[in-house]
């Protein structure tokens, strides 16, 4: 990886460097926990205040998904021409004003206008924001600093499971508005601080990536099984986050509020994911440690069917750790095997198999769960797809 301008090494230089880390890592849990994730927490309120079947939903959430592919489609050409800073700050701009329509939406079509604009913000900031925070922090620290991206986010979904449980159980299936207004106002907070204080150097772009990034991608050692590796990712982990509280409260017969915790929990697991898995990626490397990763997913599945409370909870932790855990360890190859100048539109053309993924697994997963009336094959879905990721992480290079 070339060496980039940023983290310098003295205290003073040093503290300004995890003030902007901890930045960037809020305005991760904006675009991605607030505006993406919160969906599937409060996917069952949602689907029942606004009384839409699962198949319905499943497509809101395709709204969100592909406005990610199409804003991921847009960073490939973007970060090709502008700094990386200005995506970022573009991104979480459309991230908070999806949440601002978001709160004042009372029908399944503003509220897909407003997940659309989110998820095109989620991927103008999430792809810029690990390299930044990476820039910030001196050599030694920076696989840490991309560690702490997923712990922004795990921290905003713990947020915004144990907010959605509490108002839940005051207002009903209506408090969903009332959980993205909070949001809103959070995220406004962190925008104006963002912009205040966040800050990269970086020599302009000189253009070039090739189309959607790819060009640029094929440069990296490895970069096929990666593709897959992500793209299996994408597919399976939204079949399980999309639709567990909704698996929980439906086929299993559990309370709204046991959900939430299950689903707080998993939040909270989160935060620790990034940061636990980089530091075993430096004993053991990304490959060994993301193949790991994969096959721990369908044993945590196979539990997490039982539908038993003790069970499942403990479960839910070790799946907060792999769902943060596994698309860091996935970053963090990218940053440690692209220059400077091919990491924006690498990092891109990765996240389009990604967003590809993820756009066709909610819809899929909800005509799953009507046609079947559980959604018990849908996680049987994604434990299947979590092999093909191991497969692909063990095709990565062992050196890297």
């Amino acid at each position: 990886m070339n060496k980039r301008t940023g983290g310098g090494n003295g205290p003073t230089a040093l503290g300004i460097g995890w003030i902007i880390v901890i930045l960037v890592a809020l305005t991760a849990a904006v675009g991605q926990s607030f505006g993406r994730f919160s969906f599937g927490i409060l996917l069952p309120a949602i689907r029942d205040d606004l009384g839409i079947s699962n198949t319905l939903v499943g497509m809101l959430g395709a709204a969100n998904m592909g406005a990610y592919l199409l804003g991921t489609l847009a960073v490939a050409w973007a970060t090709s021409r502008y700094r990386l800073i200005k995506v970022m700050r573009l991104g979480l701009v459309l991230a908070t004003l999806g949440l601002l329509v978001a709160s004042v939406a009372d029908s399944a079509a503003m509220l897909a206008f407003s997940l659309f604009v989110m998820g095109v913000g989620g991927a103008f900031l999430w792809i810029p924001a690990p390299v930044i925070a990476a820039d910030a922090m001196p050599e030694s620290r920076r696989s840490i600093a991309v560690g702490l991206m997923s712990s922004g986010i795990g921290l905003g979904v713990m947020f915004a499971s144990v907010l959605s449980g509490g108002l839940r159980s005051s207002l009903g299936d209506s408090a969903w508005s009332s959980v993205y207004q909070t949001q809103c106002a959070i995220a406004l907070v962190v925008l104006v601080l963002a912009l205040l204080l966040v800050r990269h150097q970086q020599d302009l772009p000189s253009g070039s990536g090739g189309l959607g990034g790819f060009g640029a991608l094929q440069h990296m050692s490895g970069w096929l099984p990666l593709l897959v590796a992500y793209s299996a990712f994408g597919f399976m982990y939204l079949l399980v986050m999309g639709f567990l509280t909704t698996r929980l409260e439906d086929d299993n017969g559990w309370y709204s509020a046991d959900a939430s915790l299950a689903f707080s929990v998993m939040g909270f697991a989160m935060i620790f994911g990034g940061p636990i898995f980089t530091t075993i990626a430096q004993r053991l490397g990304v490959r060994k440690t993301l193949a790991i990763a994969f096959g721990l997913w369908p044993l945590m599945l196979g539990v997490v069917l039982s539908g038993v409370f003790a069970l499942v909870v403990p479960a839910c932790v070790i799946l907060g750790l792999l769902f943060s855990g596994l698309p860091i360890l996935i970053t963090l190859y990218v940053v440690e095997n692209t220059t400077a100048a091919d990491y924006g539109p690498s990092f891109a053309a990765a996240t389009l198999a990604f967003g590809i993924a993820q756009t066709v697994a909610p819809p899929i997963g909800g005509v799953i769960a009507d046609q079947s009336g559980t959604f018990l094959f849908v996680f049987l879905l994604s434990a299947a797809t979590s092999l093909v990721g191991f497969f692909a992480a063990l095709r990565l290079p062992k050196t890297g």
